[in-house]
């Protein structure tokens, strides 16, 4: 290996470090919330539902965030908005804190999904544009484990210091970890910076290679493309799959199978955990095989079985954490092919609002899921919460096969 080629790993390295940890921590603030349910209605006398639309309107002020984000990460660039989201989510967590009854709750959960709504559309377009090409799918890999270490170590650091001190405590806990990792990202910087310039020479150049005697694009030319959309439907159907097993996966085995559920919890980590190993291997896949949208039929083929298994109520006692694994690492192999099917259907110069738009789909997803699968175990039907995931991850397949014809994939 050449000196330059050493040179330009070992950047895309540190690039990749700085953006996955902030990644790890948008996805860490998924879930700083819910493990504080049960100190929230002890202290302030909510209900559960009052509490469950705390993530809701995260999830929603995430989605419009989101959508919005990515323009502006195209005319300003990645690095300002990066650190104003990190920035937002310490805020949120101060708030948290010393929120004195729901209105400022609500308004921490506001600031939380102003903060989160940031982060896709400047990730993937850093990723896109500061790591070389033959390293992109380990990039997408390591992005996405620290996203699921994220979730795993959330409940379990929240839980961990407001037994120790109290829900206060962890919540400022929560806010001096964001400020540390904010710290990070300012001292290295001078990582972080992508040309926008140069960006929209790239989609103008491309644009008029492709479209001789044509004007210059339009900045909302995107949303014409069918294949943003069924990105987006994607993204919709993949989040409402997760979000509903991370919500009531631990109600439904308590009803099904009569498990605690601090038991359904322990294989909600598990598939998490799985998720960040299965991720490690996808990465070597994807940039192996050409045809992203096959890894992905055959990694939610399994975990369509797996979620059939579990709906039948014949799995034994000792044997469910396995299809918990199993999902799990199916999920973390689909995912750098997923993110390399949504780079090729990104027209160039435009990744801030293609991923903007597009991973809207997944706090829209988020915020919905939980309101349809809540009803099904209200009125006793908790199987149908594995057979509904089942379902929409059979959608997530032929979404993806649709993408593939209309979108070649790009070259890695």
């Amino acid at each position: 290996m050449t000196d330059a080629l050493k040179m330009r790993r070992a950047s895309d390295v540190r690039v990749v470090g700085l953006i996955s940890l902030a990644h790890g921590s948008s996805h860490f603030f998924h879930l700083i919330l819910p493990p504080m349910f049960p100190w929230l209605k002890a202290e302030f006398g909510f209900n559960y539902a009052e509490l469950g639309l705390l993530m809701t309107i995260f999830f929603v002020v995430s989605c419009i965030v989101q959508a919005a984000s990515g323009f502006l990460v195209d005319r300003i660039g990645a690095r300002p908005v990066l650190l104003a989201g990190v920035g937002l989510l310490a805020l949120a967590a101060l708030t948290y804190s010393q929120s004195n009854g729901y209105a400022m709750l609500v308004i921490g959960a506001v600031i939380a999904g102003c903060g989160n709504g940031i982060f896709h559309p400047v990730d993937y377009t850093l990723i896109n544009h500061k790591i070389s090409p033959p390293n992109l799918p380990y990039a997408y890999s390591i992005h996405g484990v620290t996203g699921y270490l994220g979730w795993a170590a959330a409940p379990a650091f929240m839980v961990a210091v407001a037994t120790i001190a109290d829900w206060r405590i962890a919540f400022l806990s929560a806010a001096v970890l964001e400020a540390l990792i904010l710290l990070t990202l300012w001292i290295s910087r001078a990582r972080l910076v992508d040309n926008v310039k140069e960006r929209q020479a790239e989609s103008e150049a491309t644009h008029a290679a492709a479209n001789p005697g044509v004007g210059p694009v339009s900045t909302f030319a995107f949303l014409k493309l069918p294949a943003v959309w069924l990105c987006w439907i994607f993204f919709f159907f993949s989040m409402s799959a997760t979000t509903g097993m991370q919500s009531f996966a631990p109600s439904a085995l308590l009803k099904i199978y009569e498990l605690p559920v601090s038991a359904g919890n322990y294989f909600l980590t598990v598939m998490s955990l799985g998720g960040a190993g299965g991720m490690l291997l996808g990465g070597y896949l994807a940039k192996r095989f050409a045809h992203p949208e096959r890894i992905i039929t055959i990694c939610f083929s399994v975990s369509i079985a797996m979620g059939l298994l579990l709906a039948t109520g014949w799995v034994p006692y000792d044997a469910i954490v396995i299809p918990f694994m199993v999902t799990g690492v199916g999920l973390g192999i689909a995912a750098p092919s997923r993110d390399l099917m949504v780079r090729s259907a990104t027209p160039s110069g435009s990744s801030g609002r293609v991923y903007g738009i597009v991973y809207s789909g997944i706090d829209l997803g988020a915020a919905l899921s939980p309101l349809v699968f809540g009803v099904f175990l209200d009125i006793g039907l908790p199987k149908l919460l594995f057979i509904g995931v089942a379902l929409l991850q059979l959608m997530i397949i032929l979404t993806g096969f649709r993408v593939a014809t209309i979108v070649p994939p790009k070259n890695s």
